[in-house]
């Protein structure tokens, strides 16, 4: 175009339309795309502040779904807490339901006509002889022998034999008949071994009239076992709070220089835990020892309550950072847009006008030209 020559007045009304025409594609540009800086070529400083900015918004975005997760993670813990207080509150029930149940003897009276007395001699009562043996069970217990060992032998010697055997007395009562007894409630099982000095007695067979508490014993390690495993299972994404060596860091701004620490605690029913241990068997004959598993069950109440409000201080902390977070990442959001972001109001004005403009540079530029072409009136 250097090569044509143009007169003064055409070339300004030419340029002014290019000028015009740029504007019209930038602010078209800015309308589709709702940005004024759309590259550094645009704004090189808003172009960079608004990228850093977008860049913090992101990492943070990172670090606010950590924050959930350690949300849900404290959320898994606490429900693993309360369900372990609710199965504790059913052993202790299930404990005090044993504490009022009383031990009652399983008991067996022999049916011998003739009264006996202690200093009896043993051979003398119909039907025993020396030789004779029979055996005494309670519950599962081994079966112990008795023995009618020597021809003066008393009735006391062997009432003593027989009290001699775990959870088993053995008496005359004031009819002469003999008692025996399983003192712990549990089935009472006599059995002629040789003779038959048992079934003479009518002490054989099995009493089943007692009452005893193993079932409350069972019950109770039921509900252990099951605290047990829910502890196990109360994990959110691999991470258990309620067993050892399962700390949970928690970072709270993306150059990790401030973070929270969760600790976790050994909640099983261990030594080292809640400290709730298994009933043995027959345990539970003494109330002395079920007022010593109720204990325990308070005390590990009282842990669980205490870890349940460390719990939840750290869950306050973290949603408050996670808060915090968000209305950050709003905040870096909102700066970048501000830089950005273009008016659609003004850009819509702005299009408008240039409209005109443009359209007021093509009638100045025909003007121009016209002045040009009078020249050819004078051929």
């Amino acid at each position: 175009m250097g090569d044509i020559v143009l007169s003064a007045g055409i070339r300004s009304n030419l340029l002014s339309i290019q000028n015009t025409a740029k504007l019209l594609d930038q602010t078209q540009s800015r309308l589709a795309t709702g940005l004024k800086v759309n590259s550094a070529i645009d704004d090189p400083t808003a172009f960079f502040t608004a990228q850093g900015l977008n860049n913090r918004a992101r990492d943070l975005e990172t670090l606010l779904s950590s924050m959930d997760q350690a949300i849900q993670t404290l959320d898994a813990a606490d429900q693993g807490i309360q369900s372990v207080i609710k199965l504790i509150e059913n052993a202790k029930a299930t404990a005090n339901q044993a504490l009022v149940t009383k031990v009652k003897s399983s008991t067996t009276t022999s049916t011998n006509t003739t009264a006996l007395t202690a200093s009896n001699l043993v051979t003398t009562a119909a039907g025993i002889d020396l030789g004779d043996s029979f055996t005494i069970q309670v519950g599962t217990a081994a079966a112990v022998t008795i023995n009618v060992a020597a021809s003066n032998q008393t009735v006391a010697q062997i009432l003593t034999s027989i009290s001699g055997i775990a959870d088993v007395t053995a008496y005359l009562t004031n009819d002469g008949q003999i008692k025996i007894e399983a003192t712990n409630g549990e089935d009472l099982a006599i059995t002629d071994l040789s003779g038959s000095t048992a079934d003479d007695l009518g002490v054989s067979g099995t009493a089943t009239n007692g009452t005893n508490r193993r079932s409350f014993e069972s019950d109770y390690n039921s509900l252990r076992t099951q605290m047990d495993q829910l502890v196990a299972d109360a994990s959110f994404k691999g991470v258990n709070l309620l067993q050892a060596n399962n700390d949970l860091t928690v970072f709270f701004n993306e150059g990790q220089t401030s973070s929270l620490t969760i600790n976790s605690s050994l909640l099983d029913t261990s030594v080292s835990g809640l400290n709730i241990g298994e009933i043995t068997a027959k345990a539970w004959a003494t109330d002395g020892s079920i007022n010593g598993a109720i204990d325990q069950l308070d005390q590990a109440i009282v842990t669980l309550r205490q870890q349940a409000s460390t719990f939840g201080g750290n869950l306050s902390v973290v949603e408050t950072r996670s808060d915090f977070t968000e209305n950050m990442i709003n905040t870096l959001a909102t700066g970048a847009s501000n830089l950005t972001i273009a008016d659609t109001n003004e850009e819509g004005a702005n299009l408008l006008a240039l409209q005109t403009r443009q359209s007021l540079g093509t009638t100045a530029l025909s003007l121009a030209s016209q002045a040009d072409q009078n020249v050819l009136q004078l051929f």
